[in-house]
């Protein structure tokens, strides 16, 4: 079993940044693959960025060039950088986790709560 809290959610302006922080408990962390996803009130959950256990990294192209996942497994936390944002990237940001990247992809095992992103316009 692995539980996630995610944190650094906020209010931003457009333009502005923000980091998402995913700590995870549970399991060993440095064997899962993480990611995140994002959820804008009136849509399907989507798909933002992952990354695996040895570092090889994908993301959506609306984010591409804006956002960074990274991780630390010293610290079982996976991180979000999210740069030059935008209204749209408005929603609830979700962290993810699986034993393999595909498997984030598709479906993940594990989900956090949620932190709420709002950016202004």
């Amino acid at each position: 079993q692995v539980q996630l809290v995610e944190s650094g959610g906020g209010l931003v302006q457009a333009g502005g940044s923000l980091r998402l922080s995913c700590a995870a408990s549970g399991r060993t962390f440095s064997s899962f693959a993480m990611g995140w996803f994002r959820q804008a009130p009136g849509k399907e959950r989507e798909f933002v960025a992952a990354i695996s256990w040895g570092g090889a990294r994908t993301y959506a192209d609306s984010v591409k060039g804006r956002f960074t996942i990274s991780r630390d497994n010293a610290k079982n936390t996976v991180y979000l950088q999210m740069n030059s944002l935008k209204p749209e990237d408005t929603a609830v940001y979700y962290c993810a986790a699986s034993g393999r990247l595909s498997t984030v992809l598709a479906g993940p095992d594990y989900w956090g709560q949620g932190t709420q992103v709002t950016v202004s316009s």
